[in-house]
């Protein structure tokens, strides 16, 4: 008997062929296999243009393979419609740069997922917002446009989107990107701890894949790694298995030793 056998894959490719999201006739990753199991947290690296971006929106759901397949939580995602809204439900994803309605405030961006799939009162909805204004450090930008505030605080508000559903599964496309220091220790930090049970999310361990493209501040030797090169998905396996690493793609996406250790 296997492990997966006892933990069901929440994410799990099958020679899946990557579209493009510009093009989806052109394949930008090959015959991908990969495995995601319950709890697990995976960094997925490469560099600029290498198909990053497309295998999370695949991973999500949210767009098909051109050949292979793709399940989450067990449901082929060529099949995901109206009726399997409660497994995307489980997902929660962020978007590079964050992607908020700028014609929303933030507080109404975060507010969103509730207002469309829970139907609560205006009051649960609003106490439910201010709740998450608070944890993630937003009540002073909560009438805010997301033009009118800092990526440090966009980024914020984004992941405050896909997490008050409270998923199971968290993908974040580049989420390091853009933010000052002070900032992506708060989020290394934040991310850690929802992987371990964070308490507001009740205690219990979220599965996270993120993609990077500079893997040094990820380091952990529990997380799992893998790497995008010309259309070649590799899993490289745990950081120490990075750092031994003879192929050139991973000793530039560890260009430097100054990591920050989780």
């Amino acid at each position: 008997m296997t492990e997966t056998d006892f933990n069901p894959a929440v994410i799990e490719m099958r020679s899946a062929h990557i579209a493009s999201l510009r093009d989806a006739a052109f394949t930008v990753v090959a015959d991908v296999d990969w495995t995601v199991l319950p709890g697990e947290f995976w960094v997925v690296a490469g560099q600029q243009h290498s198909g990053k971006s497309d295998l999370l929106m695949h991973a999500a759901g949210l767009m098909t393979p051109a050949r292979g397949s793709c399940n989450v939580f067990g449901c082929d995602t060529k099949n995901f419609g109206e009726a399997q809204i409660a497994e995307r439900l489980r997902i929660g994803f962020v978007f590079s740069g964050g992607k908020l309605f700028n014609q929303l405030t933030l507080a109404e961006n975060i507010a969103l997922p509730l207002r469309y799939q829970k139907n609560l009162s205006e009051v649960e909805t609003d106490s439910k917002v201010q709740t998450f204004l608070e944890l993630f450090e937003l009540t002073p930008f909560a009438n805010a446009a997301p033009s009118s505030v800092a990526v440090n605080w966009r980024q914020r508000a984004a992941l405050a989107r896909a997490l008050i559903l409270q998923p199971e599964l968290l993908l974040l496309d580049n989420p390091l990107a853009g933010l000052g220091g002070r900032h992506r220790q708060w989020l290394l930090d934040f991310l850690n701890q929802l992987w371990t049970g964070h308490p507001a999310f009740g205690g219990l361990k979220m599965t996270i894949v993120v993609t990077a493209d500079d893997l040094r501040p990820w380091r952990n030797p529990q997380r799992k790694f893998a790497v995008l090169d010309e259309k070649i998905f590799s899993i490289v396996g745990s950081w120490s298995n990075l750092a031994e690493s003879r192929e050139h793609i991973v000793k530039e996406l560890l260009a430097g030793t100054d990591s920050v250790t989780l």
